[in-house]
């Protein structure tokens, strides 16, 4: 633990080396770092905001982990089976993106830890609504049944948004790059646990279809699914309010407000916040200073919404009878399962000081825009069981699913990490909130594109 955290140290370090004898520049503004009293790196605080991390999509991973038991739960409605997936993505990422406007343009009296407190209360809601829902009501109609689904992915989006903005505000007032490559790092595992434990329930339990060959989920299962996601949830919010128990966080966020409303007094000799408001600062100010990383996590995040289109569809190139492994039920679980893996090991690469590029963010952005490569080596698998130009699943598992995630989790992470080393300190708050939304924008825009993805199978 002691040589990992000595990693940190040195990526801590050299993330503030100057780029060009002793400043760092972006469009002609130099930001000085003016780091002297470092904090205290905390591997406790580290495991927390990990947790955050993995509450924060846990949430959203459950609804697609549950998608063969509102299979089953929409089965007597051919068109709400066919589209209840791209209704709950459209909700998902609206609500989420309206939500995280709202609280973005909502600044000065911002209290970000009551936000992740509420997000988290809100999820623990929502799923114990859905759980009881496996249990109770169960011969209400079809049509009943998606007005009360739609109504929860709502709420959950706006959790979603509460504890985005929330958590990437609140850790950027530590001034420690590691705890946001924390919240990286859990969600990357947010996504790789439902994964294994859908594969893990395919092959131990036998496959049940319906007379149309829809494939079924109990609903012993998927009531686990919901009481997991209630269970880390609240877990995360044991967490956080033990966080914010500490004395030494409070006194630093009192220092932090102190530094913010001292800054305001300088710059302003006219205009004085009252007590308890930060004084708000533009998006339009944040977008100058932080225009090719907010632009890089956007790309980034627009076009990874492209790849559950792909690969719900594409099936493997083994005849059926080889293995229950590459039947759909489960080698679709599996391909994203092996994308998930990749975008967790991008979302750890940045602590390694060499692979660093929080300092190049001109780099950054021009690796976000060359990830459009990556869909059409899509089209070169089995889609649809239609046959593939490179009749390989190692190619689409390896190459294609694992070097696309690598590079979601490597860029997006480097995103949220580097932002800081551009932006003052009375800014860093405002500045986690913009990037988390330039973040959810790059989402929804991406959502809607794929679509026209979708219909081009």
């Amino acid at each position: 633990m002691e040589r990992i955290r000595k990693v940190f140290e040195r990526q801590r370090q050299a993330s503030y080396e100057p780029l060009e004898g002793g400043s760092e520049t972006l469009h002609g503004d130099p930001i000085e770092h003016r780091e002297q009293h470092q904090p205290t790196f905390s591997w406790l605080t580290y495991a927390i905001f990990l947790l955050l991390g993995v509450a924060m999509l846990w949430a959203w991973n459950m609804f697609l982990a549950a998608a063969p038991y509102f299979q089953r739960r929409f089965s007597s409605s051919e068109r709400l089976l066919q589209n209840f997936q791209s209704a709950e993505l459209s909700v998902a990422t609206v609500g989420n993106l309206g939500s995280m406007i709202i609280l973005t343009k909502i600044q000065a009296r911002a209290n970000y830890p009551k936000r992740i407190i509420a997000s988290l209360t809100l999820n623990i809601v929502v799923f114990t609504l859905l759980a009881l829902s496996t249990r109770l009501f169960l011969s209400v109609s079809a049509g009943v049944y998606f007005a009360f689904l739609m109504l929860v992915v709502f709420a959950a989006s706006l959790a979603t948004g509460l504890c985005q903005n929330g958590v990437f505000a609140y850790v950027s007032s530590f001034g420690r790059e590691e705890y946001t490559q924390a919240i990286m790092t859990g969600q990357g595992i947010a996504g790789v646990l439902p994964c294994i434990a859908q594969i893990v329930s395919v092959l131990s339990v036998p496959e049940k279809t319906t007379n149309d060959n829809t494939p079924q989920e109990s609903s012993t299962a998927a009531f686990a699914y919901f009481l997991t996601a209630t269970a880390i949830s609240f877990l995360a919010l044991l967490a956080i309010f033990y966080l914010l128990s500490q004395e030494r966080s409070r006194q630093r966020l009192q220092r932090t407000l102190s530094t913010a409303t001292a800054s305001a007094e300088d710059n302003s000799e006219d205009s004085t916040p009252p007590p308890g408001e930060r004084k708000p600062i533009p998006l339009t100010h944040l977008f100058r200073k932080l225009f090719f990383l907010a632009t890089a996590v956007f790309l980034t995040f627009c076009v990874t919404m492209t790849f559950p289109v792909f690969t719900s569809q594409i099936l493997s190139t083994h005849p059926p009878p080889t293995s229950r492994l590459f039947l759909p039920s489960s080698f679709i679980p599996l391909a994203f399962l092996f994308w998930n893996t990749g975008d967790l090991i991008g979302r750890v690469l940045p602590a390694i000081p060499a692979l660093s590029l929080t300092a190049r963010p001109r780099i950054v952005f021009l690796l976000a825009t060359s990830r459009v490569v990556f869909i059409p080596m899509y089209l070169l698998c089995n889609i649809k069981g239609k046959g593939a130009v490179v009749d390989s699943d190692a190619f689409y598992l390896l190459v294609v699913q694992v070097l696309f995630g690598v590079s979601n989790g490597f860029i997006g992470s480097t995103c949220m990490m580097g932002f800081v080393e551009w932006v003052e300190p009375e800014e860093r708050e405002a500045a986690g909130g913009f990037m988390s939304l330039c973040l959810v924008a790059g989402l929804t825009v991406g959502s809607f594109l794929s679509f026209f993805a979708a219909g081009a199978l």
